[in-house]
């Protein structure tokens, strides 16, 4: 399958388009580039390598170095991560072939997740679906939400554990974390990346009896269905023209009544688990936009502020929000609640990870 490679390197972009059948050949290529443009010398000099793992279950509540046993539990749980997990133990297991001597640490989206309490983490079903299947809310984009709130309190030279901080992680997925005293105490994706709020193609939270009255009606699987959820819903599947909020924002500007409509949707979607957060921690000391569509819509972020402003007591510098380059300060000194949109670097969360494990052995 034809692919892009790309490569950033002393501010300097190196992009190709090659085949790229399967991993081993990814890697190949990555280990051969980092080689040929002298990011490294010698493949002795890569000592660890981080892998994102989407679902850690409720085994892990940090990262982990790679063992049989580690390795086991993350192919135990591909079922609740079916998009992620099977793919996540390809790459590694064709790092591993390729880089034999390297030591590997898997770094969970799930783990940050794993501080949240029952009476947030359980479901309102029978209580053996917990015990004996693992139903339960495990979150993700943990890494992330975990560096955008400590670069949070990092900007506003403040402790972590002072403040109470939700951060928005805006993109094709999506999900708001509250975060107190720099734990996670709630968070909007549940069982899988298929919870929470409206995203790019996923629904998010719905009546779970709407799937088995369309099952019946389309006279579809279960499988279908989770397509239909997965890859035809959220802005996709309401708007019928993408999945991108600039493609959708462009048609509002056109006058497209059911782009408007889903724009809406989405908006107040984000609002919601925003001000439900806002209420279960009892004040918030800020509100942090990050990923692409949080660090780059100025129309969503300006919407969802707009609609939060009283509630809140927001006092926001609307210009300065159109103008977003890098990390920035939207809020006004008088605004009750600190807002910014910070660059997430889930890559630098998990070199941090990878490297303080692998110097505590």
């Amino acid at each position: 399958k034809d692919g892009i490679f790309t490569l950033n390197f002393k501010g300097k972009k190196y992009t190709n388009n090659v085949a790229i059948p399967d991993h081993e050949v990814a890697v190949k290529l990555m280990v051969n580039s980092l080689l040929n443009y002298k990011v490294i010398y010698s493949l002795k000099e890569i000592e660890g390598m981080g892998h994102r793992i989407v679902q850690g279950g409720d085994y892990f509540d940090d990262s982990v170095i790679v063992n049989d046993e580690v390795v086991m539990k993350v192919d135990e749980l591909k079922d609740l991560a079916p998009l992620h997990n099977p793919v996540h133990l390809a790459c590694y297991e064709a790092m591993v072939k390729y880089l034999p001597d390297v030591k590997h640490v898997f770094v969970f989206d799930t783990a940050f997740h794993q501080t949240m309490d029952a009476g947030y983490y359980l479901y309102p079903v029978p209580y053996e679906w917990y015990t004996d299947y693992k139903v339960r809310k495990y979150g993700a984009h943990g890494t992330s939400h975990k560096y955008i709130a400590q670069r949070t309190a990092d900007i506003m030279n403040r402790n972590i554990k002072d403040l109470n901080i939700i951060t928005l992680h805006l993109g094709s997925g999506a999900s708001i974390t509250a975060v107190k005293k720099g734990i996670s105490v709630n968070t909007s994706m549940g069982f899988s990346p298929l919870g929470g709020i409206m995203m790019g193609t996923r629904c998010g939270d719905i009546d779970p009896t709407i799937i088995y009255y369309m099952e019946e009606k389309l006279n579809c699987t279960s499988k279908d269905m989770e397509n239909y959820l997965n890859r035809k819903s959220g802005l996709l599947g309401v708007s019928g023209i993408s999945s991108d909020t600039r493609d959708i924002e462009s048609a509002i500007e056109k006058g497209d009544e059911r782009a408007a409509a889903t724009y809406d949707l989405y908006i107040n979607r984000i609002v919601s688990f925003v001000g439900s957060y806002y209420m279960q921690l009892g004040h918030v000391d800020a509100l942090t936009f990050t990923a692409g569509v949080g660090e780059h819509s100025a129309m969503v972020r300006a919407r969802v502020l707009k609609k939060l402003e009283e509630g809140l007591g927001l006092k926001i510098d609307y210009f300065e929000n159109s103008q977003v380059k890098g990390d920035t300060k939207l809020s006004l000194p008088d605004s009750k609640v600190n807002v910014f949109v910070i660059g997430t670097n889930e890559e630098l969360e998990i070199v941090r990870d990878t490297y303080r494990l692998l110097n505590d052995e």
